[in-house]
């Protein structure tokens, strides 16, 4: 049994993971840590073999830190923080992911291959307004990835964000004559769950701390 705790778990993101985990059968909810429910991270961390973050960006490299000092495993789902800076500390693991959606991942792959054979592209991402970090994660890796394809994201990524939206992206590709739209919609944040609790199983087996992305693990 993997003894689990979520960080921000009173967000929306992290509600969703509380619940995933508390339906899953090898894994155990073993606390709650967030601001609105007056318990932090420390306050949780004993009983914990893996941490959950669903925070804030200024809040999330802090959080990764005491949870990799402490010996417990990260899986990170902040965005808007570099943590390279964590290669090395503690004993434990931390995983990061910009999106835990596994058609997410395929949309990445995708737009990288495309980039191959039709380098000319855009970025648009559409997140919920309450999402902090523009660009998004999701979106600045998906440039990394065209890029180290050989394809040329014109900038800026285009970032939107409104009410009514989950998590939304598209990658345009222009050639001659022709256009190609790569798109993956997040309708429920239910689609990233299967990431999440796939992250938890195989955080401790980590070949390399931080390891960041999906597309590692699947």
């Amino acid at each position: 049994m993997i003894n689990v705790a979520v960080s921000g778990a009173a967000g929306r993101m992290g509600d969703t993971a509380c619940r995933a985990v508390e339906g899953a059968d090898d894994m155990s909810l073993v606390g709650r840590a967030d601001p609105l429910l007056e318990t932090s991270l420390l306050d949780v961390l004993g009983d914990a073999d893996v941490v959950v973050d669903f925070s804030t960006p200024d809040t999330a490299l802090e959080n990764a830190r005491h949870c990799l000092e402490a010996g417990v495993h990260c899986v990170m789902g902040t965005t808007g923080a570099d943590f390279s800076s964590l290669a090395g500390v503690g004993t434990a693991n931390l995983f990061v992911a910009p999106n835990f959606a596994i058609g997410a991942v395929l949309m990445m792959r995708f737009a990288a291959e495309a980039a191959r054979h039709m380098p000319e592209c855009e970025i648009v991402e559409l997140h919920h307004d309450r999402k902090v970090d523009a660009p998004s994660g999701t979106a600045a890796l998906t440039a990394e990835l065209i890029a180290e394809a050989g394809g040329n994201v014109h900038e800026p990524i285009h970032s939107i964000r409104l009410p009514g939206l989950v998590a939304h992206q598209e990658v345009l590709f222009g050639a001659p004559g022709q256009t190609l739209t790569i798109r993956h919609d997040s309708l429920d944040r239910e689609s990233f769950m299967p990431g999440v609790l796939l992250a938890i199983r195989k955080v401790d087996s980590l070949e390399q701390s931080p390891t960041i992305g999906l597309d590692k693990l699947l």
